[in-house]
């Protein structure tokens, strides 16, 4: 988010053992430390004893707390050394499972099935990261992230509306994704200069659209949402004729924005 990165270090203090630690601007680090709003995200994933749960981008461990008196064993990712270092000294390892590491390369697979997500996802990153965490869906039962306000406006935004475009298509087409609730900059330390949203994605299973080529899917969406002001036919001429665009129902001077997930499904199908 780069609207909201730190234009200076902050230094954050939670309570507890944890010591002071410098904000670090090129991780976008905005900590969660107002805690209602702790309490309200553990009630949303409402954790139980033997869930697969993992926590993306622990931080403080503002979470992770609250979250380690509901379960059995919780594992983290976290991409910074000194917080690791930290979580590490605080937490048994019996209990706290603790990846050092890149969560837009990690392998959740790794951790087996029926997995449960949960994270202030960073904000400067949050497409990508959707975009991969969206690759694990077969083996992800829901995920609970925290993002700038925008972008899950743009999650769960319908055809026909300024928010509507590719990330849009591309989550829906494999969840349903819903927003809970919004949360005011204060609610971090530091502060962002935007308000922040927590969302829920919850597979959609035997309900997923039956999608021959994902990676023409991927493309076609990709096309129609690159200018939006284009109309199909010139948007995605590259990957399909008029002629072929009228034979899957598709109107050639109609613009992506207005075409439903079912469309892009149905015109992908018809050209694979």
């Amino acid at each position: 988010m780069t609207d909201t990165l730190l234009t200076a270090p902050a230094v954050c203090q939670m309570p507890g053992n944890i010591e002071r630690h410098v904000a670090r601007k090129r991780f976008g680090q905005h900590f969660l430390v107002d805690a209602h709003y702790i309490g309200r995200i553990v009630s949303a994933v409402d954790p139980q004893r033997g869930d697969n749960l993992v926590e993306i981008g622990p931080g403080l461990g503002a979470l992770t707390r609250p979250l380690l008196e509901r379960v059995e064993r919780l594992a983290v990712i976290e991409i910074d050394r000194d917080l690791a270092a930290r979580l590490s000294a605080e937490f048994d390892s019996d209990r706290l499972a603790l990846y050092n590491a890149d969560a837009l390369d990690f392998d959740f697979a790794s951790l087996g099935g029926n997995l449960r997500i949960i994270g202030n996802l960073p904000y400067n990153i949050s497409s990508p990261i959707l975009f991969h965490l969206a690759d694990y869906e077969s083996i992800v039962r829901d995920m609970t992230v925290m993002l700038q306000r925008e972008v899950v406006q743009r999650m769960v935004a319908t055809p026909a509306t300024p928010q509507y475009g590719r990330l849009s298509v591309m989550l829906q087409a494999r969840f349903s994704v819903e927003r809970l609730f919004v949360l005011p900059p204060g609610a971090f330390r530091p502060s962002p200069k935007v308000e922040s949203a927590v969302a829920r994605l919850t597979p959609l299973r035997e309900a997923r659209p039956a999608i021959i080529d994902e990676a023409l899917f991927a493309r076609i969406v990709s096309a129609a949402f690159g200018q939006r002001r284009k109309t199909l036919r010139n948007a995605v001429k590259a990957l399909a004729s008029e002629a072929e665009l009228e034979r899957a129902g598709i109107a050639p001077g109609a613009r992506g924005e207005t075409l439903g997930v079912a469309d892009f499904v149905r015109l992908a199908n018809s050209l694979a």
